[in-house]
């Protein structure tokens, strides 16, 4: 931008500065929904089961081959992986949505929706330092929690509905 242009456009800034602009996120879309958190919760616990089902390699005292044991290397690696990415998934989404939808009188209404919070992320942590199908079932109990305060924040009944993934599980939506 060339210097006259930029001298000009600060003397009219001066001269009548613009009007501060709030909005809740930083494309003000009003666009929230939970379910992306629900299926990233989902995802850890179907990956927890599939680490648990992962056969090590090798069997009856031999050692396994070298394709046994890159087979079994590369999916318990990718495995973790998606957990992992998916436990940091849940946590961001959560964080969008209580940090940029929930407003105080949502708070007021919903007593505990600060422990609902706390325990995602702590659950969600957990669920990526470790392999622990409970925890990840957790985890998606407190999404679901979660889910159910924020359709109550927009006056929407929910109900539960079968996930219809190899996880099982539900997901919480709007009835």
């Amino acid at each position: 931008m060339n210097r006259l242009l930029r001298s000009s456009l600060r003397l009219l800034d001066r001269l009548s500065p613009p009007d501060a602009v709030h909005a809740h996120c930083d494309i003000p879309c009003g666009i929230y929904d939970p379910h992306l958190a629900q299926i990233g919760a989902l995802t850890c616990v179907r990956m927890n089961q599939l680490i648990n089902d992962l056969a090590a390699p090798g069997g009856a005292g031999a050692p396994p081959s070298k394709e046994e044991r890159d087979k079994y290397v590369n999916s318990l690696s990718r495995y973790i992986a998606t957990k992992e990415e998916h436990a940091e998934l849940v946590k961001r989404e959560v964080r969008i949505i209580w940090g940029d939808y929930f407003k105080p009188e949502h708070l007021e209404k919903h007593k505990d929706l600060h422990a609902t919070v706390f325990n995602i992320m702590k659950l969600g942590s957990k669920v990526r330092q470790n392999v622990d199908l409970q925890a990840a079932q957790d985890l998606l109990a407190e999404v679901q929690k979660f889910a159910e305060v924020f359709w109550a924040t927009k006056d929407a009944k929910t109900q539960r509905a079968p996930s219809r993934t190899p996880a099982g599980g539900e997901l919480v939506v709007p009835a």
